[in-house]
């Protein structure tokens, strides 16, 4: 009689366990399923991917965005005005004011790219990057960047007044092998077209890591992950980012002045990518790209693009991330505020970053004193009476 009633206490244990786990996954499953934007839009012809973008009349007095949108092509002015764009065997028609609609040839340049459409002498010139994701917009700086770098690793973060809290930074590679990293900078695949980074390596201040990480495990069941570009950036970095950045692209790069949440460790670069084949997903702009398309309201591009980029802002801001405003791909973690700006960087960071598991307080770094560098090496934190690392 007792074995019998253990094993029904046993078989209704392994059921409420059963349960209680089931339910668990209905739930996280519906969790991220609240992070989907809505019905995901079909993809667009190849074709019309490659076309769509921002577009100026001969003169460039007027700008228009060539979006896809369920399922047709749309020139929209600069009030906000939608019309419908034809595209028949290579042949494009632009709306146009007359009766008549004109078709223009596209325009291509050696690689193939499309730079624009024209009729007779009159063309619609193509002002972005292009469709091609994997590569990064250029700009063109004013000095040499070895130049600026050298003014920038001797130069001094601004002092700030804490307290703070104390530095304790993830390597993001350690949380999880489905977080990928694309670390642009540690190459000459970015806008600058040469290496910052000596290592492509990323770091987070400890509570933004770990709210990456529960976007990570979010993203999982609706099929996707995250790809970062950059994360925790050295000041020095800024500040050669803003001497080499003419003045019309300043707002897509921060004030060395005020110091960049970057250096905080508090801001993050990223995208998504498919967990079925490993590769990037489209969005309505390129990466670093200084152009409206960076804007997370851009209204160009494909449907699908705007849903995936909707979905990527989704998911970091139900884990305390703000996306920046001119920058879809670039997020602030909620207390970015309460870290100092740091200036130290990846390779002198210590082997303690070498786990997620082990920390980086303010005492690890101030271990890296000024007997470390060289007169134009010296970096450090800034941080009211305190001054690590340098003069």
């Amino acid at each position: 009689m007792n074995d019998k009633f253990d094993f029904l206490l046993k078989k209704r244990a392994v059921a409420a366990l059963f349960l209680g786990t089931f339910f668990a996954w209905v739930s996280f499953a519906q969790s991220s399923n609240a992070l989907l934007p809505g019905p995901k839009p079909a993809d667009a012809p190849l074709e019309w991917k490659q076309l769509v973008g921002i577009y100026l009349d001969e003169d460039a007095k007027h700008s228009y965005v060539l979006l896809e949108q369920d399922g047709k092509l749309l020139w929209r002015d600069e009030k906000g005005v939608s019309q419908d764009f034809s595209v028949y065997k290579g042949i494009v028609f632009p709306p146009s004011e007359g009766k008549r609609v004109i078709g223009h040839s596209i325009a291509r340049d050696e690689a193939g790219n499309i730079t624009g459409f024209c009729y007779l002498n009159f063309c619609y010139s193509r002002s972005d990057a292009g469709s091609d994701s994997s590569g990064s917009y250029h700009v063109n700086p004013a000095r040499p960047v070895v130049e600026l770098r050298r003014e920038a690793l001797a130069a001094q973060p601004p002092v700030e007044k804490g307290p703070f809290r104390k530095v304790d930074l993830v390597e993001l590679a350690t949380l999880d092998a489905s977080i990928h990293l694309d670390v642009r900078y540690a190459t000459s695949n970015n806008f600058l077209g040469t290496p910052v980074y000596s290592q492509a390596r990323a770091f987070l201040q400890r509570p933004a890591a770990e709210a990456l990480l529960r976007v990570q495990q979010r993203l999982k069941p609706v099929g996707y992950g995250l790809l970062i570009h950059d994360a925790y950036r050295p000041w020095y970095v800024t500040k050669i980012f803003w001497d080499a950045t003419p003045p019309e692209g300043k707002i897509f790069v921060a004030d060395p002045a005020q110091g960049s949440r970057h250096n905080r460790g508090c801001a993050v670069d990223l995208t998504l990518y498919d967990l079925a084949t490993g590769k990037p997903i489209e969005m309505p702009g390129t990466y670093d790209e200084m152009s409206p398309r960076s804007f997370p309201s851009f209204p160009g591009g494909t449907s699908l693009q705007r849903w995936h980029r909707d979905l990527l802002r989704r998911a970091m801001e139900s884990e305390g991330f703000t996306v920046y405003e001119s920058e879809w791909w670039h997020f602030d973690y909620k207390d970015w505020r309460e870290y100092p700006i740091l200036n130290v960087p990846f390779e002198k960071l210590g082997t303690a970053l070498a786990s997620e598991t082990k920390e980086v307080s303010s005492d690890v770094i101030s271990g890296v004193g000024q007997n470390e560098f060289s007169q134009s090496e010296r970096v450090g934190v800034n941080s009211g009476q305190i001054q690590i690392g340098g003069r």
